[in-house]
């Protein structure tokens, strides 16, 4: 077997198209925030280095090493979710229910950043924990998506046998499977989230979307805030809330990657056939019977009446 056969049988230029849409798109995507956001950094840093200036001004006696000593303390409460208004803290992120929360989001590897072991002991066991729990997660996931999925193809299945219209009716089911699934991990958790949270609506639907994902920058993250005090069931509804949506997710991300390869079966067959129409043409035209045939209808003389 020859290196060009190998090359095509392995279809590299199909992967090397891939690779160049791959980077394109993620180029193009820093360009358009580097174009959002680069100027709003900007402003940022000019302006909490005026209100710097005016602190250090408002307050003499402090120097720059206080004010460093001031960050550090308000940096370390935060790692540990401590409040410092009033004269009162709450008990920090290590509760029973945000820690299980914590457990969710390492084997989810959403990882909000927001909190993390800080023992040797904490962190070591953070590894093993992972490394078990990681794979676990994706094998439950993946067999809850497959129930899903199978409660969709029941249903269509019920339904096409009823109407006798097969796309019609699976075309139905999966539309109503989205819109359900959009009302229940977005829209409802938004109304909870901008309740408890105190978001904007489109603060919660992008922390929603960032959360289930697993992309999880950690900018805005529910159960975290300790100045308030959350209801024992809010953590326990955050918890079901990931699982079941990063399954529904999946499943949503799945068919997308389904209809994305029909797509392009579709548009490889039909280029395959353009490709052989062309050829089979093309070899017609230079046929040297064809050739003989046109040749002696030229030199025949016309008919004369």
């Amino acid at each position: 077997m020859g290196l060009k056969e190998m090359f095509t049988k392995a279809q590299v230029p199909s992967i090397l198209m891939l690779g160049l849409v791959y980077v394109t798109y993620v180029l193009i995507g820093g360009v358009i925030f580097w174009k959002l956001e680069g100027e709003l950094g900007k402003k940022d840093i000019s302006v909490l280095l005026l209100n710097k200036k005016k602190l250090l001004t408002t307050y003499p006696c402090m120097n720059q090493e206080g004010l460093e000593a001031v960050a550090q303390v308000v940096q370390d409460a935060s790692k540990v979710g401590l409040s410092l208004k009033g004269n009162y803290t709450t008990d920090g992120f290590w509760k029973f229910t945000s820690s299980a929360v914590f457990a969710a989001t390492v084997v989810t590897t959403i990882g909000y950043g927001n909190m993390s072991p800080s023992t040797t002991a904490g962190q070591i066991f953070c590894v093993f924990f992972a490394l078990i729990g990681i794979p676990l997660n994706m094998v439950v996931l993946n067999r809850v998506g497959k129930y899903m999925l199978a409660i969709e193809r029941d249903v269509s299945d019920f339904l096409e046998g009823k109407t006798g219209q097969r796309r019609c009716m699976r075309f139905s089911v999966h539309l109503v499977s989205y819109l359900c699934g959009t009302v229940l991990f977005f829209i409802v958790p938004m109304i909870v989230f901008q309740q408890h949270e105190g978001w904007t609506h489109s603060q919660a639907i992008y922390y929603c979307f960032i959360t289930l994902s697993t992309i999880g920058f950690g900018d805005f993250v529910a159960d975290s805030n300790p100045d308030k005090e959350y209801p024992d069931w809010y953590s326990v509804l955050m918890a079901m809330w990931i699982f079941f949506g990063l399954a529904w997710l999946a499943l949503l991300i799945n068919h997308s990657i389904d209809i994305l390869e029909r797509l392009n079966a579709h548009f490889k067959q039909r280029w395959r056939t353009e490709k052989q129409e062309d050829e089979s043409g093309s070899a017609e035209g230079n046929n040297p019977d064809t050739q003989m045939e046109d040749e002696d209808e030229i030199k025949k003389p016309p008919i004369t009446q």
